[in-house]
């Protein structure tokens, strides 16, 4: 089930990725943007009708609105998300001509009850559209971090029967006027750097000196467990594993350092489920001697990776080293804080040496049942 917090896509690949796959109308990325044309015919960056908005929320900044020129009535560009009914979508549109931001619950295109505000390109930059179980959201925020509601609705029955069959559509049309474009950016994400989307089998390498070579790779395994004593549990565990054909200790600066440091760290995404139990480990399973003895793990969620990133969650008081193993345990009432997508990594720390590990999103899979 592809919920619509899980994707992501910041734009820098230089072309709309094969989930915009629906686009049409002459969409491209420009820039790193994706850029719509705003004519008299109809252009968007649309997925396929295979998403969910039940219980998923998702977030894009709309960088570039269409210009007024000449047109009459309407020069506008919107974010919908549509269900299997034409015309039967929520979302935010901004009109150059009428000078307005609408907050839509339509049925055939319309919605007389629509909530609308004179458009402030620096407050309205970023819109948010997200589903609880019970409401629609709609928000808006200057900077993607700082989220003012506009609009709460009870959620229409239709999010919940079109489930994994609805499209999100990034649009733009103009009744008349010299065609311009509107261009949306950082979509589930405020990481302008390259995003790159990895299998559970990760991997990288890098030469040292003339013929070693040393390799990370993850894996991982999802297993769940139930014991049917009084009390009955079930947790989710994932291993990932670091290994390496050379020796995992140099000498740098008097201190023994694994050779993983001599590496980038490992594309690693987070997948958390709110309110469940979170358990991975991140296993040395080349070298069965290898201990992280004397070193301690750090890790933390941020809205970003950059020091402006709000932190989302410090993971550090949740790990724990035993040999070669990191272990991440997260309870199930701190998972259920989690609110929004972002990004993490993992470091391990001796002294004043820092090695970073892993790195990557971290995507929050909203919870249902309560």
């Amino acid at each position: 089930m592809p919920s619509l917090s899980t994707l992501v896509d910041n734009f820098n690949a230089g072309t709309l990725g094969p989930e915009w796959g629906n686009s049409y109308g002459g969409t491209a990325v420009v820039g790193g943007r994706a850029r719509v044309p705003c004519t008299t015919g109809y252009a968007g960056c649309q997925t396929g009708y295979a998403w969910t908005l039940a219980g998923a929320s998702f977030f894009v900044q709309v960088s570039t609105v269409p210009a007024a020129s000449t047109a009459t009535a309407e020069a506008y560009c919107a974010v919908m998300v549509q269900g299997t009914v034409e015309g039967t979508r929520v979302g935010f549109s901004i009109n150059a001509v009428s000078g307005m931001i609408r907050f839509v619950s339509e049925v055939g295109y319309w919605d007389d009850d629509a909530v609308q505000l004179t458009y402030d390109p620096v407050a309205h930059l970023f819109v948010r559209l997200g589903e609880d179980g019970t409401n629609l959201l709609w928000d808006t925020s200057p900077d993607g971090t700082t989220w003012t509601n506009r609009r709460t609705l009870a959620t229409p029955a239709w999010i919940d029967t079109d489930i994994d069959v609805c499209a999100l559509d990034m649009s733009a049309h103009r009744d008349a006027g010299t065609a311009d474009y509107a261009e949306f950016d950082l979509f589930n994400t405020l990481s302008n750097g390259a995003v790159w989307t990895a299998s559970s089998a990760l991997s990288a390498q890098t030469a040292l000196g003339a013929t070693a070579l040393v390799t990370v790779d993850a894996a991982a395994d999802l297993t769940a467990d139930s014991t049917l004593a009084a009390i009955p549990v079930l947790s989710a565990h994932a291993a990932a594993a670091l290994t390496a054909e050379a020796t995992l200790t140099a000498d740098v600066a008097s201190s023994e350092i694994p050779e993983v440091a001599a590496l980038s760290a490992g594309d690693w995404d987070l997948y958390i489920e709110q309110g469940a139990t979170f358990v991975q480990t991140y296993t040395v399973t080349d070298d069965p001697e290898f201990t992280w003895s004397g070193w301690t793990a750090r890790s933390q969620i941020r809205s970003e990776a950059s020091e402006n990133g709000e932190l989302l969650l410090d993971l550090t008081s949740y790990l724990t080293i035993t040999g070669g193993e990191i272990q991440l345990a997260i309870p199930a009432s701190v998972t259920a804080t989690l609110t929004r997508n972002g990004r993490w990594d993992l470091e391990v720390v001796q002294g004043a040496t820092v090695v970073r590990l892993l790195n990557g999103r971290a995507i929050v899979s909203p919870e249902v049942t309560r």
